[in-house]
């Protein structure tokens, strides 16, 4: 069966490498894959590493919305914060952006925003769910270009049992974790033979690293730790539309 192309959406350069870089990698080698990013300029070096990161998994070039970063405001100069910014401005501009693409698969962030809650995680799933449902509709956004609607929404998250894992390396950091029940997950991907590719797309992130940020968590590993931190990634299927095609399984 073939492998259906896969349109990514996070909030920050590194949650696409942190969060589903083996599922990128995986889906890159056989189909087209690419990756929206809401926050950061296109001309800030966070931006040029993320190009580094995608060239990696083997993913198009990035696509940016372009907002800053809630708590870093020169990740945009100029630019509104993500969660200030218009909800319907930052919906239309993620409509045209499925709309060229044209994926049958999308992947964002769980409603919990992750492990950490950050509130840019949060905002990114509720700007991607309601333009997941707009792009398929010829009267919402009709300048974004010709209707699309995605056949599957995937929502990247981590069960209860994950805790055991990365538990450890977060609560020093006073972080609370996000999980949901483990009966939730309904995607559970094993990603071991792309797990290289995604450590290097990682490890690309280099401001994250230098500054001791999850990615700089990962470097300073040894490759056992890393491969059972990274080797697993987890999803929950959002259901769209009853009329979705066939061939849009995260693990055809």
């Amino acid at each position: 069966m073939p492998v259906p192309s896969l349109l990514a959406v996070f909030a920050h350069p590194d949650d696409e490498s942190l969060t589903a870089g083996g599922t990128l990698a995986r889906h890159a080698a056989g189909a087209r894959t690419a990756v929206v990013t809401a926050t950061w300029a296109s001309d800030t070096p966070r931006a040029a590493e993320l190009a580094d990161a995608l060239h990696i998994l083997g993913a198009d070039k990035p696509r940016l919305l372009g907002y800053a970063d809630s708590r870093v405001p020169r990740s945009a100069p100029g630019r509104p914060r993500l969660c200030d910014a218009p909800l319907d401005e930052a919906v239309g501009g993620l409509v045209a952006h499925i709309r060229d693409f044209r994926p049958e698969i999308v992947v964002t962030h769980d409603a919990y925003g992750g492990l950490t809650g950050h509130e840019d995680h949060v905002h990114t799933h509720r700007v991607t769910l309601l333009a997941v449902h707009a792009a398929g509709l010829e009267r919402l956004y009709p300048d974004a270009g010709e209707p699309w609607q995605p056949s599957a929404l995937y929502l990247s998250t981590h069960p209860h049992s994950a805790v055991r894992e990365w538990g450890g390396h977060l609560a020093p950091a006073g972080k609370a974790l996000r999980t949901v029940p483990d009966d939730r997950v309904t995607a559970t991907v094993d990603v071991t033979p792309w797990l290289d590719r995604k450590i290097a797309a990682v490890l690309a992130h280099r401001t994250e690293v230098r500054r001791g940020a999850a990615p700089g968590l990962i470097a300073a590993l040894p490759e056992a730790e890393r491969g059972r931190l990274l080797g697993t990634e987890w999803y929950v299927r959002h259901e769209l539309v009853a009329t979705a095609g066939t061939g849009t399984e995260l693990l055809p």
